[in-house]
């Protein structure tokens, strides 16, 4: 996929496809297939409306699945990263199922629903075709590298005095360990595990520029984060030293340190990247990957057909040309782990894993 230089003379870096692996609920009505990884392990998870299924991507691509206890419009999930345990996200409960669909601990918290809900459902067919939890926000949950700790991200407290937390829970038995009000208002939000198992980003989408990213820390008896407004986290580097950000606008892309979040640099797509044909200014994606410390894999035009991919330089936070791929991808550039991002094909059939030739 040809991309022409714009500012400047860009060299051009060429993706090596590493694999395409075939989506395990292809054909079926399923959310996008996603990659989870954490350090040595990767897991393609795909949501279907009866169940989460996973596929190891190691070895011989073992593959396994966890019964759904609701449907998936009603919530988010997660696995573990030894493939035991799934978390779904509901809007009344995080429940923590094994691979029977027996459930091993559930918490339950306040209803997620835009409409006022003061019940406490405990089953699912109470509210199943309840027309105010048809389009419910939701929060969101992730395990650390290790797999000990689930962070999830609830409402509680009750009617009008419902407020919006952040959980660190014992993966074994759902104990709250940890507990911390985000002062925010969420439609979605999302998760992103730092490899150090002590940190957590936590993206909130409340629908405007004041959408808030959270960088959490988790001491062993205290859950306490930065909070950074008007900001989406994209991934974080393979050392785990740095992170990588844009804004609700996608005018910028903003490099921090996990340390404390503070940013250290930050790079304008206006000053980076001309923009297409017909377009006022290049604006970058609301995903990307950061699978080098000195090679961040970041696109523009998340609109267009055939959108751009461009190599950037953390450490300088400068554009170092486009990445060329052997056939036309769609979509963004997808974390992947250390080494390696992915694309979706624009049916969701399929996820191509790439990395840098060169970089083996």
């Amino acid at each position: 996929m040809p991309v022409e230089p714009t500012h400047g003379e860009f060299a051009q870096h060429t993706a090596r496809l590493v694999a395409t692996v075939r989506a395990p609920l292809a054909g079926t009505p399923a959310d996008v297939p996603q990659i989870l990884h954490w350090p040595g392990r990767r897991l393609l998870v795909q949501r279907g409306d009866t169940e989460l299924a996973v596929r190891d991507l190691a070895g011989e691509e073992a593959e396994f699945r966890f019964p759904a206890p609701w449907p998936r419009r009603f919530g988010q999930a997660t696995v573990s990263p030894a493939g035991d345990l799934a978390v779904f996200s509901g809007l009344h409960a995080l429940r923590a199922v094994d691979r029977t669909g027996g459930t091993r601990w559930e918490v339950r918290h306040d209803c997620w629903s835009s409409a006022v809900c003061t019940a406490s459902h405990t089953s699912f067919s109470e509210y199943a075709d309840d027309p105010g939890h048809a389009h419910a926000d939701s929060g969101s949950a992730a395990f650390s590298p290790d797999g000990t700790l689930v962070w999830a991200h609830v409402r509680s407290g009750g009617g009008e005095h419902t407020k919006e937390e952040w959980l660190v829970l014992d993966s074994a038995s759902g104990s709250v360990l940890g507990r911390a009000e985000t002062m925010t208002v969420s439609a979605a939000s999302w998760h992103f595990p730092h490899p150090d198992g002590a940190h957590m980003g936590l993206t909130v989408g409340q629908g405007d520029d004041d959408s808030p990213l959270l960088w959490g820390h988790w001491d062993g008896t205290a859950l306490t984060f930065e909070k950074l407004v008007g900001e989406v986290f994209l991934d974080v580097g393979p050392s785990g030293r740095h992170f990588l950000t844009t804004d609700p606008g996608q005018w910028a892309l903003y490099l921090h340190r996990t340390s404390d979040g503070a940013e250290v640099q930050r790079l304008n797509a206006a000053d980076a990247v001309s923009p297409l044909p017909g377009d006022d200014m290049a604006r970058w994606h609301y995903e990307a990957a950061f699978p080098y410390e000195d090679g961040a894999v970041v696109g523009t035009e998340d609109h267009a057909d055939v959108p751009r991919h461009w190599l950037v330089d953390p450490r300088t936070l400068s554009v170092d040309g486009p990445v060329a791929y052997p056939f036309p991808v769609s979509g963004s550039p997808l974390s992947a782990g250390r080494g390696a991002w992915c694309t979706v094909s624009q049916d969701h059939t399929s996820v191509h894993l790439w990395s840098l030739a060169g970089r083996d």
